[in-house]
């Protein structure tokens, strides 16, 4: 029996051209929310959207003095450190400054010190849908990007991709594409990156008997 290969993945022009696209959609759909949208829960824990929409727009201007520093003041939490950076920056900006920001950024390759090509493109994927879904505002994903993306954070231990579907198939409902092995969870690649990143949310967009497995795995976790 072949095993199912990983599936696909993006060549570095590819990921270049992407990020600029979506920057700049993301934008654009930026643009016409309101005030109140903005202070919305985001679907990451600690985030409303602004703080969402912060943290995108520091991962092209993050330096590693700036990180080790603010990693120290956090006593070594990723998490800590991304949530006060986010913060601060959500305090000491408009919103029009957070967006004039990411525009300025969407043909950036600069990204986290440490991270690798695709994490910037993968965060921005994830997190549009943490900004829109809460709003139920549709902000389209691309399937040739969401397959991909989903791919990369399945296995991504620092992402806790491995750990969330180990022991499950995950099966996209709109590609050729499933992965695993046990019960399956059934859905769109996009939803299925969802849940892989750990998004309790999008755990109601996605069937099988392998659902209730990943939700006892999220439960009482953070997602951000």
């Amino acid at each position: 029996m072949s095993k199912t290969p990983p599936g696909p993945v993006l060549e570095r022009a590819d990921i270049d051209s992407a990020l600029r696209t979506e920057r700049l959609s993301l934008c654009g759909y930026l643009d016409d929310l309101g005030e109140a949208e903005w202070s919305a829960q985001s679907l990451c824990t600690a985030w409303t959207v602004r703080d969402v929409v912060a943290h995108l727009t520091f991962t092209t201007r993050a330096t590693v003095p700036f990180v080790l520093k603010a990693a120290i003041r956090a006593r070594g939490s990723f998490d800590r450190m991304e949530e006060t950076v986010a913060a601060d920056r959500a305090a000491r900006f408009t919103t029009d400054e957070l967006v004039g920001q990411l525009r300025e950024s969407a043909d950036s390759s600069r990204r986290m010190p440490g991270s690798g090509p695709m994490d910037p493109l993968m965060d921005l994927l994830v997190h549009g849908q943490d900004i829109a879904r809460p709003l139920g505002r549709r902000h389209a994903m691309r399937r040739d990007l969401a397959l991909p993306a989903l791919v990369y954070v399945a296995a991504n231990r620092f992402m806790g991709g491995p750990r969330r579907v180990a022991g499950l198939q995950l099966v996209a409902t709109d590609a050729e594409w499933s992965s695993g092995v046990g019960p399956s969870v059934r859905g769109t690649a996009e939803d299925l990156l969802l849940v892989a990143a750990g998004r309790p949310a999008a755990l109601a967009t996605v069937t099988g008997p392998g659902v209730d497995v990943l939700a006892g795995r999220m439960a009482g976790r953070r997602s951000g």
